[in-house]
């Protein structure tokens, strides 16, 4: 290798937990000196598979075969959840790589680069799943500045029947509060104006380290850090969204009002089967303590459909559930047969057409709900983080709109991206809403420029 040890290309697959993981794994290979530039030509290309779906698995393993086919005498490193999952068998599947690195080693990629260049043969390195965190300095960004995810612990305890992910993230392991606080206290330093805590199962942070749940108070010492406006919360786990949460949410004014409290389904049955907690009527009961504390909360959910045994009437249920809940955002999956998971081999298996079908009614439901609540913020003004600015217009995010996850704001009017604008809204759509900035006066053009309108939300 040259002096400069060589430019590392990083290809990040998943969801945003693999984001984070991949800029640790970015800023080691920075401080040990390498250069991580993606436009360039690699001598090193990093994969940070997804392991979570069938779909991804795929996804994953046709970016392993690109990668092998154009090395060249370059090196592929396969990491993350993928190689952890299956280990020598997406060596065979997806063979040629000089490296399978399964979850929890961003901390030592530096030497797992090294490691690969001293020799010659493919390894294998996914023992059971021990995190390591990455000096927190080291963290190098990828995204907007402003914005930044920031995981508080990795695995989960859970044992959903239909989830892989304890099978290779392990059991839940906590960031340390103090270190916590530390990493939030870097990203605004740098800029970053947004937080968004990631967790499988954020509910859970720091039972393990403290012998209770310590999210209330993880967010108090959050809410002190200057230079941070928003802290987001991602991903509540229903039984856990308790009276001190819902007041640390309430009381805190830099934790934005948005809940992701994923419920899977809402019909007792399917739930049990799942080894989920509780239902919908249950569901229904925390959604009116939620609203009754903090009026204008925006409550976004994730549903099932076509789980092994679902049957018309529960399917109905669900169904009659998103009516009765009117909740902001739902999102949906047709259920993947995961193996390894109890629910792969359950019986009662729900064919691909009618999964695609449920899929479509329960969103066709869900539709007038959406558009409804964005019709209700017309004429009000929102508090509105920039994230893009083109031909006369902006777009950004309010309190309501977790990133890559929810819809836009557009408005006409400029500002720049980064900065936070109020915008008094004049239209609203199923996901989007569309604005004007105050004290902006509109153009006849009510056209939002297409490369903003690109972004799909889930």
């Amino acid at each position: 290798m040259s002096d400069s040890k060589g430019n590392v290309r990083i290809i990040t697959l998943g969801c945003a937990k693999n984001e984070v993981d991949s800029e640790e794994i970015a800023g080691v290979l920075r401080s040990s000196g390498h250069t991580v530039d993606g436009s360039q030509a690699a001598e090193v290309t990093i994969i940070n598979t997804c392991g979570f779906l069938e779909s991804a698995k795929h996804e994953s393993i046709a970016a392993i075969r690109q990668a092998v086919a154009e090395k060249g005498n370059g090196k592929v490193i396969v990491a993350g959840c993928l190689a952890q999952r299956l280990g020598s068998e997406l060596a065979r599947l997806a063979p040629g790589a000089d490296a399978y690195v399964g979850v929890g080693q961003m901390g030592r990629f530096d030497q797992v680069v090294e490691h690969t260049f001293a020799h010659h043969e493919p390894f294998i390195d996914v023992e059971p799943p021990h995190h390591r965190w990455a000096d927190i300095t080291t963290r190098a960004r990828t995204g907007r500045p402003w914005s930044a995810y920031l995981k508080v612990s990795e695995g989960c305890d859970h044992r959903c029947t239909f989830c892989t992910i304890p099978s290779f993230r392990g059991g839940h392991a906590s960031k340390p509060i103090e270190r916590v606080i530390q990493e939030a206290q870097h990203l605004a330093r740098t800029g970053c104006k947004e937080i968004n805590l990631i967790a499988q199962d954020v509910t859970q942070y720091g039972y393990d380290l403290y012998k209770e749940f310590t999210l209330p108070k993880l967010l108090h010492q959050l809410a002190e850090v200057d230079g941070i406006e928003w802290i987001r919360i991602l991903y509540f786990y229903p039984n856990r969204l308790t009276d001190e949460v819902i007041e640390a949410i309430a009381g805190l004014d830099k934790v934005c009002n948005y809940i992701d409290i994923p419920l899977q389904h809402a019909h007792p049955d399917t739930l049990r089967r799942m080894k989920r907690p509780w239902d919908g009527e249950r569901y229904l009961k925390i959604f009116d303590k939620v609203r009754a504390r903090i009026p204008n909360v925006a409550i976004r959910t994730t549903f099932i459909v076509g789980f092994p045994g679902e049957t018309n009437a529960e399917f109905d249920y669900l169904v009659d559930f998103v009516q009765e809940a009117k909740l902001d955002r739902v999102g949906a999956f047709e259920f993947s047969r995961e193996p390894g998971t109890p629910s792969y081999e359950m019986l009662g298996q729900v064919k691909k057409q009618l999964k695609k079908e449920r899929y479509d009614r329960l969103m066709r439901a869900q539709s007038s709900i959406s558009l409804a609540k964005n019709k209700a913020l017309v004429r009000q003004t929102l508090h509105v983080l920039i994230d893009e600015a083109k031909d006369g217009w902006i777009a950004g995010r309010s309190y309501r709109d977790a990133p890559e996850i929810d819809g836009w704001v557009y408005a006409q009017g400029a500002a720049e991206p980064g900065s936070f604008a109020q915008i008094q809204i004049t239209e609203a759509k199923e996901h989007d809403l569309i604005g004007v900035l105050e004290g902006h006066t509109p153009a006849r053009s009510r056209m939002v420029p297409l490369q903003m309108a690109t972004r799909e939300p889930r």
